[in-house]
């Protein structure tokens, strides 16, 4: 196991990340089942639970095509009577959507948690910086919103206990700080799972259709309002507020708060403490949906000033503004006036933003000295670059040299995205997971120019599959290479379909995208290695004369990937299925 501490015994203090204690929490909590799809600042808590099932045999766990489908695995097994899980990145909330909406609706019975990591800043994320409250909003799901990791497991195991009790799917959010944050974490007791359930039908509880589709509507807003009365607890108020100002927060905007009233600024280099701040009424959000009317009423009474301070959208600003309205009208309130809408809060944000608001005893540190040092050194901003022996890298140097450069590149979700930078420049927009051969479809439906749609092995299972189906049959003639290096790389070496592997790493027969290519109808496919480049050259050159559908499986094995495979003693399955059929495959 990455981290055998996340097995330890009750009682016990261990150092585990955000997501580790998410994983231990869900165990705690009696987790029959989890099926998650990859995506960083998520995967953690995949790969944890992946270890401990390997490791116990308590559970079953599997990385799913995408998180569509592993949302339909953990709601199918709740439907059962079975504790479950499923975890994604914030792009993957997107994905499951489709399916996790009508869940709130139809509810669960072994209770379920939807684990969704937002990315301010995009540390790991290219396309948008989406605030997934929204969709708790939007869809009636109860979230709840850690702060650090003893509470990210906590939480886990309130969030399965609210589950269970109001028969409804529960949201555990954090964002990147939160989910790779370190900490202790005083660990409870692991409670023996329910790993087999039998579904009852019940045209009540899962027929979601008219007349009864606002019937489940009604009950899923009755369930709201019980949460509400129930767990408003979890929620709290600290300090005085006799200085007529208060502050309310949630998630890791809440450690912020606190750096900066209590005075330490630890987003200097020498951790320089400030004056702190005294007599401000604090309120931490816990559960952030939905957000008790009568805490925030309390919250607000006698205030001259509240601040609301949150990540990204104006979430809980609105919610305090209307509420103020009948509690307090005269209160000033500040929020997304005063603190960025854009990446990251940090301590010193947050100071500056509260030293606006007229906060007193707050003083913004002066480092003026240090990052004009910085400047006079002219540090470059380094770029992310492509592993050494990578194959994507070969990949790209062929396929520029034979399309030529007006050739557009239509990018997509991988390690190959580094394809943006240079020396490639071979991705002119990268907009979702599996969005490159529809896009590349659209560009040949209106122009004449040369497309090249890149897609990789996982992306393919993952959402690839419809966008070559919709190519075919609407009949358009973009190239599309699929970069297949075997494995799940970006987001930590997750195996696919592909890969020949299951979340446990037991051997299992790949699905063969070469099979699945010509059974949906394209006839022009072959197989090349991109390290054989003049042999890649070639093939690329005669699929460039072509006409229709036509697609190249540049195939070899991420450097990374061979080098753990030959460690375990293990062989790439590719590489047996190679030797077996006597066709190429794999270097």
């Amino acid at each position: 196991m990455e981290n055998p501490e996340v097995l330890e015994k009750a009682g016990k203090k261990v150092v585990l990340l955000g997501n580790e204690a998410i994983a231990r929490g869900a165990i705690e909590a009696g987790l029959g089942l989890a099926a998650c799809y990859p995506g960083t600042p998520s995967s953690e808590v995949g790969l944890t639970l992946a270890d401990i099932s390997k490791e116990t045999g308590q559970f079953y766990y599997e990385w799913s095509t995408n998180e569509k489908v592993a949302s339909e695995v953990a709601a199918a097994a709740s439907y059962c009577g079975v504790k479950t899980l499923t975890a994604m990145k914030h792009f993957g909330f997107n994905v499951a959507s489709d399916s996790l909406l009508p869940f709130v609706y139809t509810g669960v019975r072994g209770g379920m948690v939807v684990y969704v990591a937002d990315d301010p800043q995009g540390h790991s994320s290219a396309q948008s910086e989406q605030d997934s409250r929204f969709y708790a909003k939007m869809g009636g799901f109860p979230m709840l919103e850690p702060t650090n990791p003893q509470e990210c497991k906590d939480f886990t195991i309130k969030a399965f206990a609210i589950s269970r009790r109001f028969q409804i799917p529960v949201i555990i959010r954090t964002t990147t700080m939160t989910s790779h944050s370190i900490g202790t974490v005083r660990l409870g007791s692991i409670k023996k799972p329910v790993t087999t359930g039998r579904f009852k039908k019940d045209p009540d509880k899962y027929f979601s259709i008219r007349p009864h589709l606002q019937v489940l509507h009604h009950r899923v807003l009755k369930k709201l309002v019980g949460i509400e009365k129930e767990y408003a607890g979890l929620n709290h108020i600290e300090g005085s507020g006799k200085t007529g100002i208060g502050i309310i927060t949630s998630g890791v905007s809440y450690n912020y708060v606190k750096e900066a009233i209590q005075g330490t600024d630890h987003s200097s280099q020498s951790d320089k403490v400030v004056k702190s701040a005294s007599g401000i009424r604090i309120a931490k959000l816990n559960l952030t949906n939905p957000i008790p009317k009568k805490f925030v009423s309390r919250f607000l009474k006698g205030l001259k000033k509240a601040i609301v301070v949150e990540e990204l959208e104006p979430v809980v600003e609105d919610f305090v503004r209307k509420v103020a309205l009948d509690v307090n009208p005269r209160v000033k309130i500040y929020g997304s006036d005063i603190f960025p809408r854009v990446g990251e809060l940090l301590p010193t944000t947050v100071r500056q933003g509260l030293v606006k608001a007229g906060v007193p005893g707050i003083k913004v540190p002066n480092f003026t000295a240090h990052e004009k040092k910085l400047k006079a050194m002219k540090l470059l901003k380094r770029k992310p670059v492509f592993c050494p022996g990578c194959p994507h890298a070969f990949t790209y140097k062929s396929v520029k040299k034979v399309m030529g450069k007006d050739t557009i590149w239509a990018g997509d979700v991988g390690c190959y995205t580094m394809g943006l930078f240079k020396p490639y420049n071979m991705a002119d927009f990268v907009i979702s997971m599996g969005a490159s051969q529809g896009m590349s479809h659209g560009i040949r439906k209106v122009s004449k120019q040369k497309v090249v749609a890149f897609i990789g092995d996982s992306t393919f299972f993952h959402a690839g599959m419809p966008g070559l189906a919709n190519i075919i049959y609407n009949e358009s003639d973009p190239l599309i290479i699929v970069m297949d290096n075997g494995i799940t790389a970006m987001t930590g070496h997750q195996p696919h379909p592909g890969s020949g592997f299951n979340a446990l790493w037991q051997e299992k027969r790949p699905i063969d995208i070469e099979g699945v290519v010509r059974g949906l109808g394209v006839k022009h496919v072959k197989v090349v290695n991109p390290m054989d480049m003049k042999k890649m050259e070639a093939v690329l050159r005669k699929f460039k004369a072509m006409k229709g559908p036509r697609v190249i499986i540049s195939r070899c094995l991420c450097a990374l990937h061979r080098k753990r495979l030959a460690r375990a003693g293990l062989i790439s399955p590719h590489e047996r299925l190679k030797k077996e059929k006597g066709r190429s495959g794999r270097s």
